[in-house]
This record gives C-alpha cells, sequence and structure tokens, in this order.
C-alpha cells in the first residue's frame, strides 16, 4: 500500500503581495468558557510581577557596565604607568635667520604744533597815551579766534590804539624810538620796507629820518596818528631852534664888530676877533644840540603796539576779552610759522637721539603719515611746570604785546625730567593733524644695506671666547642633526642683532636656529 506524502505549503514569494489578512476565526466547535473575576485578578497580578522583575534586571545590567567602565579607568598596567610617569620631551623654541635691514628705533609721543607760540598782552601805555589813565581798555577786536593773521594787519584796538603784526624772529623787548640802534631795529626796517614803506638812506639797524618817515607812512595807512617819542618832543625841538637862531645872530653879529675894527684901525680888532670865536662856538653847540633834538623827535613804535610774528599767515588762537572790558593779561594768543612735532625724550633715551635723524610720524587716530627730521634735542631736562601755561616759553613775562613770544615749546608739556625735542616735517603737513597727537619712530642707528640677523637670544658665548649660534636640522628635536656655526655679532636693535659667519661657515637666510630649550 503506497503511502502519498502531504505536499508542503507554498511559501510565499517574498518579492510577491502581501497575503491578505486571513478572515474571521472561525468558531469554536463548542462554546468558550468563561473566566471568573477571580483569576482575571490573578493574571494582572503574574503581569506585575514580572515587569518588576524586567526593571530590576535591566537595572543591573546598566551598573555592572558602569562598574567594569570605572574598573577599567582605574586599573592601568605596570608598563601604563612607567608610561605616564616619565618627563616629557624636551620642546625646542626655533627662530628664522632674516636677510634685512636693521635699524635701531625710538618711539615717542609728540604733538603738531605752530613753530612759534606767543602771548599779545598790551601793557597800560595805550592807556597813557590816549590820556584816559588807568587800565587799558578792549575798543576794538580785529581777529576773531581761529582768524588768519597777515603782515601789518591790526589784531586789537587797546584804548585807541592799534596793536599791529610785522614778521620777524625776535620778539619785542622795548620802545623802538628815533635814533635808537640793534637788530630789532633792523627788524622793523624789513617789515617795514616788506610793505612798502621805504627806510631811504637810514643804516641797516638805526632808526634815522628814512625809519621815520617809513613808521609815519604806516600808522597813516592803518589809519592811526603814531605816537611822539617823548611828548615833550616839540617843546624841546623848538627851544633848540631857538637856541641855534640865538647863536647864528650872535656870529653875524660878531662879525659885523669884526669888520668896523678892521676898518677903523683900532686897538679893538682883536677883541672883537675873540667875540666872533665865542659866537662860532656858541654856535656850533647850538647846531649840535639841534640836530640831536631833531633825531630824537618823530614817531616811536611802542612795545605794547608792535607783535613780530616769524611767519605769515599766522592764526589768532584765542582772545580773552570783550570790547569795553579791561585788558586782562594774554589777551591774545597767536601761533605762526611752519608746523613743527614737539615731544619729549625720557632721559635714559636723551643720547640716543642727534640732530639731523630721520623720523617716522604716524596719527594713530588718522592714519595719517609723514616723514621728519631731527630739529633739535634740548641739553637741559625741562621740568613740566615750565611748558603748563601758555606763554611759558623763552621771553615770557612782562606786559608789551610782544611779551610771551616764544618758540612753542609749551605746545606739548614736558615730563620731569624729559628732554625737549623738535622734529622738522619734511613735506607740509596735513591740517588735520594740527595739535594733534602723534607717534614718533627716530631711526637712531641703521646697518644701511640688508645684513643677517638673529634673535639676540640665539646667540652665545663659549669658554674660548667664540661666539656661535645653532643651526637646527628638519627635525628640530634631533640633537644629531643640529650645527653649531661661528659667527661675528655686529650691531643689535629691537631685540636682533647683526650676525656674520666666521672662517667660511654656512649661513643663509631662511636657516632655523635655536633660541631656546626648555628642559623637564
Amino acid at each position: 500500500m503506497k503511502h502519498q506524502e502531504a505536499a508542503a505549503p507554498e511559501e510565499p514569494d517574498a518579492a510577491g503581495p502581501v497575503p491578505e489578512a486571513p478572515g474571521p476565526v472561525p468558531e469554536a466547535a463548542g462554546p468558550v468558557p468563561e473566566v471568573s473575576e477571580p483569576e482575571a485578578d490573578d493574571v494582572r497580578a503574574s503581569l506585575a510581577r514580572r515587569r518588576r522583575i524586567l526593571i530590576w534586571v535591566v537595572a543591573g545590567a546598566v551598573a555592572l557596565t558602569g562598574a567594569g567602565v570605572v574598573l577599567a579607568t582605574t586599573i592601568r598596567s605596570p608598563a601604563q604607568v612607567a608610561a605616564d610617569a616619565a618627563p616629557p620631551p624636551a620642546s625646542v623654541l626655533a627662530d628664522r635667520v632674516e636677510r634685512r635691514v636693521l635699524t635701531s628705533s625710538v618711539v615717542v609721543r609728540g604733538t603738531v604744533a605752530a613753530e612759534q607760540s606767543l602771548t599779545v598782552s598790551p601793557g597800560a601805555g595805550a592807556a597813557a597815551a590816549a590820556g584816559t589813565g588807568g587800565k587799558p581798555v578792549v575798543t576794538r577786536i580785529n581777529k576773531q579766534p581761529g582768524a588768519a593773521v597777515q603782515a601789518g594787519d591790526v589784531l586789537v584796538e587797546v584804548s585807541g590804539r592799534p596793536v599791529f603784526a610785522l614778521a620777524g624772529a625776535l620778539p619785542v623787548y622795548r620802545d623802538l624810538k628815533p635814533g635808537a640802534t640793534g637788530k630789532d631795529v633792523g627788524q622793523l626796517q624789513e617789515g617795514l620796507k616788506a610793505l612798502g614803506h621805504a627806510t631811504g638812506k637810514d643804516p641797516a639797524g638805526t632808526y634815522g629820518a628814512g625809519t621815520k618817515a617809513a613808521v609815519t607812512a604806516l600808522y597813516a595807512a592803518l589809519g592811526y596818528t603814531p605816537r611822539p617819542a617823548d611828548p615833550g618832543d616839540a617843546e624841546k625841538l623848538q627851544a633848540a631852534e631857538d637856541a641855534a637862531d640865538t647863536a647864528q645872530r650872535g656870529v653875524t653879529t660878531a662879525k659885523s664888530a669884526l669888520a668896523k675894527a678892521k676898518a677903523g684901525g683900532g686897538a679893538d680888532t682883536a677883541e672883537a676877533q675873540q667875540q666872533l670865536t665865542f659866537a662860532q662856538q656858541d654856535l656850533a653847540k647850538a647846531t649840535t644840540r639841534l640836530e640831536s633834538a631833531r633825531a630824537a623827535a618823530g614817531p616811536m613804535v611802542p612795545a605794547d603796539e608792535l607783535v613780530f610774528v616769524k611767519g605769515f599767515p599766522a592764526r589768532v588762537d584765542a582772545v580773552k576779552a570783550a570790547v569795553g572790558e579791561t585788558v586782562p593779561d594774554g589777551l591774545l594768543t597767536l601761533s605762526a610759522g611752519a608746523p613743527v612735532i614737539r615731544a619729549s625724550l625720557p632721559a635714559h633715551q636723551k643720547d640716543l637721539v642727534k640732530a639731523g635723524m630721520k623720523v617716522e610720524v604716524l596719527s594713530e587716530a588718522t592714519g595719517l603719515t609723514a616723514t621728519g627730521t631731527v630739529a633739535s634735542v634740548a641739553t637741559a631736562p625741562t621740568p613740566a611746570s615750565a611748558g603748563a601755561a601758555p606763554g611759558g616759553g623763552p621771553g615770557s613775562g612782562g606786559s608789551g604785546a610782544g611779551a610771551g613770544s616764544g618758540t612753542g615749546e609749551n605746545a606739548a608739556a614736558q615730563d620731569p625730567g624729559g628732554y625737549a625735542l623738535t622734529v622738522t616735517p619734511g613735506q607740509t603737513l596735513d591740517a588735520r593733524l594740527s595739535g594733534q597727537g602723534v607717534r614718533l619712530t627716530v631711526t637712531a642707528a641703521s646697518s644701511g644695506e640688508p645684513v643677517l640677523v638673529v634673535p639676540l637670544s640665539a646667540v652665545s658665548a663659549g669658554a674660548d671666547g667664540r661666539t656661535t649660534v645653532t643651526v637646527l636640522g628638519k627635525d628640530p628635536a634631533a640633537a644629531d642633526a643640529r650645527r653649531r656655526v661661528e659667527v661675528r655679532a655686529g650691531m643689535s636693535a629691537d631685540g636682533m642683532v647683526q650676525v656674520e659667519p666666521v672662517g667660511g661657515a654656512a649661513l643663509a637666510d631662511g636657516d632655523r636656529v635655536l633660541v631656546a630649550q626648555a628642559k623637564p
């Protein structure tokens, strides 16, 4: 009897369609037994116990994993312990050999200011000339702060008298009167000529008739009458002229008497001759006095009406009073001349900077740059108080219009013990730099041409007196790849030193040299 094997059910093709969900489950042949309520509670309690057991199992697994990690990090092998205790490898600090121009620089702060800063303080002379007495009063302000000033301009009027400016480097320190001589007189004459008022045949530096005429012409052009050198000049001159006339008549009378005596042939001829001689001597004295009176008489230029300014255009920086007010000390402040840069050198840098050295100028605020030259370095320190107040420069003090004429050294306050440094710009400075602080880099020394330079710390001196540098190999840490090169050191600046290989040793731009090696 043959047994027929049952065919296995075909597995659905994975790529085929998903079989449809089976239809409704046919009911059991018999009825489903009902579960009582106590039995359902037992089932639920059993499921809850199983969940709790699962949670504890998971928690235990996590705890065991953490403990394993902690043990793995704390338990180390003897080899690992020895490796961790070993010192770190020595670190190497290297730098590159460069070929460049080596310069030694001094860097200081400076201020751009006018070449000359002066204070105008008219005294009581104007009030006395006006006959008002008392203190001088401002009667007109011709130039407000910020206004440009040219030669021959009237700056201000005090008690009806002008205060005007002329070109000149010397400050005004006295009244310039007829008969006076000196460099300040020559300066006045040059200022008059520059305005078209010739001084005639007067020698340079002598206030003569030609200068008097030029002064009279200047005042007339300004709209004023010049002040006489002496209010009593007219009376003195008249008296001298009368004395000369009287002496001249005496000579004439003596000559007539001598002529009559000679004609009569009498003994009075000798006496008449003596009288004529006396009369001629009196005339000579009277003539000399008249010439002196005439030379001394005439217009003068009072010190409180004139301001000598180094260069034009100048500028009015400040006016301290209004019309109708009493003239204060320092009525006007002027700045004049080409802009310069003033700074203060510390004592330890003073000997490094000399006149003629090149200077680089930088304004950090504007980014503007310029070049210049050291014009001067003071030989004595300037105390801070010397530059604290305007007009505190050389020549300050006094009550004349030119009092306080200085060199502008008060433009930048000097540090205690500082040495005043003046820099002349190589070109016209940008107007935005006026009054601004700038950084000055003074080239104190230079190699002149590119040279090999290394950091100062890369050069070492041995017991044998040789100076060397250590050139590193491709691997800076490889001690066997290093080589020592003997060098001759030159100038040093900014932490670098010029070096020159000795004996044909090889040292080139780009080589790496040992600067320092830190050992554990």
